[in-house]
C-alpha cells in the first residue's frame, strides 16, 4: 500500500509540472510579492538575495486550522513542525511543536518566531511556544529559510517566521465567528470584530480549543484573545498597540513504552508592543517597544499513580524590547537601512511544595544570573547596479552581557537574466546564544559556554510565468560551536554539515482550479531529530459558485525519531482534505478529514499519532 501510494504521489507531482510547462507559455506575468522580513521594509521579493515564502490569510485560514504551523509545514519546503496529537503542542518532557529548518531545530532557539518583528521564546529555556501562534492574529505568514541573524540577532540562525498582525485597511465593520466539533471530543470557536472608521482602526478576537486527544490522559485546552488598535495621524505617520494572550492546560500521557499519570501543564503566554512607524516615498521606519513573557508551572507526573509527586515545576520568563530602523533611498537602486535592537531577557526557574505552596531548593546556579541584556546595531545596503543586478551587503554587531560581542556579516547578489527570472546567491552568518537553562540550569549547566554558529550559502532561482510560479534552491550549512551535553557538562563540541534541495511551484489553471507542490531533499552529516531526508506536498484547490475544496498530500521520508546507536526513522503519506460550502452570504459550513489513510505513523518517539479524524463546523460572517 506504502509503495503505491508513494508511486501515485510521484505520478502526480510530476504531472503536474508537466502541465506548468505546456500551460506556461501564453500566460501574462503575475503580480510581484511584496515581504518585510528580509528586509524590515516592504520590498519586492525579487530583489533579495534571500528565499522568503510568503502565506497569506486566505491560504492560511480555508483549511479551518486554529494554528498557523500546520499550514506553514504544507507550504515551505525544508520546514517540518513535530506533533503528537490531534491538538495541542505542550510544553516540556514529551512536547511537540518543534520547528525545524534544513535540519537546523527551534527547540533550542536555532530558529526564531517573530510577531511583528519581535522575538518570541521562552527566556529561560530559548525555544518557541508553539501553542501561542495562532490564526485568529495573522494577516500573514513570512518564513525566510537561513539564517536571519543580521537583521533579527541571536536564535534567528536557522531562519525565522514571521506572523505580521491583522489590519482593517477599509472603512466598514466585519465580524467573523466559527465554530466545530470532531473527533475524540475535539473543539475550535474563533470570533473576531474588525473595524476601520476614518484614522481609526481596531481588531478583536478570542478564541477557545479543546479535545480528550486520542490517548488517556492527554487532554487539551485553550483559551484567549488578540487586541490591536491603531491610529494613523497622517497619510505618512501612524501608530498601533496590540496585545495577545494564551493560556493552556496540557496533559502528557508519557510514551506508550514509559506510560505516566498526573503530569500536567498549565501555561499562560502573552505579548504587548507599541509603535509608531513612518512611510514616505523615499524612506520608511518604525520605534517599537514590546514584551513577551510567561508563566509555567508543571507537574512532571509519576510512573505509579499512587505515588505522586509533591512538588511543581514553575517558571517566570519575559523578553522586553526596544527596536528602531530607518529605511532611506538615498539615490536611484538604492535601499540604505541602519537599526538598533535592545533587549532585556528575564528568567527565572524554581519548584514550589504541592502541600505549602513554598519554594524549595532547586538545583541551578540561576541565583543572581536572571537577567541578561543584548543591544545591536546593524546596516543593510542594497543597491542595483544594473537593471539586471542587485547586491546586498549587511553587517550586525551585537553584545551579549554574558557571551560578549558578536559580529555577523552577509552578502548576495541577485541577477534578472530575463524579465521574469532571477537567479540569486547568498553567504550569511548565524548566530544563537546559550540559554539560560544551558548555562545555569540542571547538573549539565556551563557557565563558560559561547554562542553557536554556522554558515550558510545558497543558490537559487524563481520564475514566474503568467499564472505559473517554480523555483529550485541549493544551500550547504557548516557550523561549529554546537553546545552539545558530553560526560554529563554542556559544551561547544558539536558540529553542523547540511546540504540539499528545495523545489516549489504553484499553478492557476482557471479560475476555479489551483494546484501547488514543493519538496526538499536534506542530507547531514551529522543527523538530528525531527529533519526527515525528503518532505513533499501536493495539493489541489478547487473552487465553484457556493463549493470550495482543498486536497493535499503530504509524503514524509526518512524522519529521525531517535539518533546514536538506537536509531529510528519513519516513513509516511498523509492525506488530508477540506471541503467549504456557502450556505448564503453570511453563512458557511466546513468539513475536514485529516489522515484520510489511516497511516499508522509517529513523529515523537513513542508517541503514536491519530489514525483518520474528522472535524466539521459553520463560518459566520456580519
Amino acid at each position: 500500500m506504502k509503495t503505491y501510494i508513494q508511486r501515485l504521489y510521484s505520478m502526480l507531482s510530476i504531472l503536474m509540472g508537466m502541465g506548468i510547462v505546456c500551460h506556461a507559455q501564453n500566460d501574462s506575468l503575475a503580480l510581484q510579492e511584496v515581504v518585510v522580513t528580509g528586509t524590515r521594509n516592504a520590498v519586492d521579493v525579487r530583489h533579495l538575495p534571500m528565499t522568503v515564502t510568503v502565506i497569506d490569510h486566505e491560504k492560511l485560514t480555508e483549511q479551518q486550522q486554529p494554528s498557523v504551523l500546520p499550514t506553514a509545514m504544507q507550504q515551505v519546503p525544508g520546514l517540518f513542525i513535530t506533533s503528537r496529537s490531534m491538538m495541542g503542542y505542550g510544553v516540556s518532557t514529551g512536547a511537540a511543536g518543534g520547528i525545524n529548518m534544513r535540519g537546523i531545530s527551534g527547540g533550542a532557539g536555532q530558529l526564531l518566531v517573530l510577531i511583528d518583528g519581535h522575538p518570541q521564546y521562552n527566556g529561560v529555556y530559548g525555544h518557541p511556544i508553539s501553542d501561542s501562534y495562532q490564526t485568529l492574529m495573522a494577516e500573514r505568514v513570512e518564513v525566510l529559510r537561513g539564517p536571519a541573524s543580521v537583521l533579527y540577532g541571536s536564535n534567528a540562525m536557522g531562519g525565522v517566521l514571521n506572523i505580521v498582525t491583522r489590519s482593517m485597511h477599509k472603512d466598514g465593520v466585519m465580524t467573523h465567528i466559527t465554530a466545530g466539533a470532531g473527533s475524540y471530543g475535539t473543539i475550535q470557536t474563533e470570533a473576531s470584530n474588525q473595524v476601520r472608521s476614518g484614522k481609526f482602526s481596531s481588531t478583536v478576537s478570542a478564541q477557545y480549543n479543546r479535545t480528550d486527544n486520542h490517548r488517556p490522559r492527554m487532554s487539551f485546552e485553550q483559551y484567549g484573545g488578540y487586541a490591536k488598535l491603531g491610529y494613523d495621524f497622517t497619510a505618512h505617520w501612524n501608530a498601533y498597540i496590540d496585545a495577545d494572550i494564551t493560556h493552556f492546560n496540557s496533559s502528557y500521557p508519557g510514551s506508550t513504552t514509559a506510560p505516566l499519570y498526573d503530569a500536567d501543564q498549565w501555561i499562560t503566554r502573552g505579548v504587548v508592543s507599541a509603535a509608531l512607524e513612518n512611510h514616505y516615498n523615499r524612506t520608511s521606519g518604525a520605534l517599537s517597544v514590546y514584551s513577551n513573557f510567561g508563566r509555567h508551572k508543571i507537574d512532571d507526573g509519576i510512573a505509579d499513580p499512587t505515588q505522586p509527586t509533591q512538588r511543581y515545576f514553575r517558571s517566570k520568563d519575559a523578553l522586553t524590547g526596544v527596536s528602531w530602523y530607518q529605511s532611506a533611498q538615498l539615490f536611484e537602486g538604492n535601499r540604505l537601512t541602519v537599526g538598533m535592537d535592545y533587549q532585556h531577557i528575564y528568567g527565572h526557574a524554581y519548584y514550589t511544595s504541592k502541600a505549602t505552596g513554598e519554594t524549595l531548593d532547586t538545583p541551578n546556579k540561576q541565583s543572581g544570573k536572571s537577567y541578561r541584556n543584548e543591544i545591536a546595531g546593524y546596516v543593510d545596503f542594497r543597491q542595483d547596479l544594473f537593471s539586471w543586478l542587485t547586491a546586498d551587503a549587511g553587517i550586525r554587531c551585537d553584545h551579549h552581557n554574558v557571551t560578549g560581542t558578536e559580529w555577523i556579516p552577509q552578502i548576495g547578489i541577485v541577477t534578472r537574466p530575463i524579465k521574469t527570472g532571477e537567479i540569486k546567491a547568498m553567504a550569511s552568518k548565524g548566530f544563537r546564544n546559550p540559554t539560560m537553562r544551558e548555562m545555569y540550569l540542571y547538573p549539565p549547566s556551563n557557565e563558560e559556554l559561547e554562542p553557536e554558529r554556522i554558515w550558510n550559502y545558497e543558490l537559487s532561482w524563481r520564475h514566474r510565468l503568467g499564472a505559473v510560479t517554480y523555483g529550485a534552491n541549493l544551500f550547504y550549512i557548516k557550523g561549529d560551536n554546537m553546545i552539545q551535553t558530553i560526560n554529563k557538562k554542556n559544551v561547544n563540541t558539536g558540529e553542523i554539515e547540511n546540504c540539499g534541495m528545495e523545489v516549489e511551484a504553484a499553478w492557476s489553471i482557471d479560475s476555479h482550479w489551483n494546484v501547488s507542490t514543493n519538496h526538499s531533499l536534506l542530507h547531514m552529516e551529522h543527523p538530528v531529530v525531527a529533519a526527515p531526508k525528503y518532505k513533499g506536498f501536493l495539493d489541489a484547490n478547487f473552487h465553484q459558485d457556493k463549493w470550495n475544496i482543498i486536497a493535499g498530500l503530504q509524503y514524509i521520508h526518512g524522519l529521525y525519531t531517535t539518533v546514536g546507536d538506537n536509531e529510528k526513522k519513519e516513513n509516511f503519506c498523509l492525506l488530508n482534505a477540506t471541503i467549504n460550502y456557502s450556505v448564503c452570504k453570511n453563512l458557511g459550513l466546513w468539513v475536514r478529514g485529516e489522515n484520510l489513510l489511516a497511516q499508522r505513523y509517529e513523529i515523537n518517539l513513542g508517541y503514536p499519532m491519530p489514525r483518520a479524524t474528522f472535524m466539521g463546523g459553520v463560518n459566520i460572517h456580519l
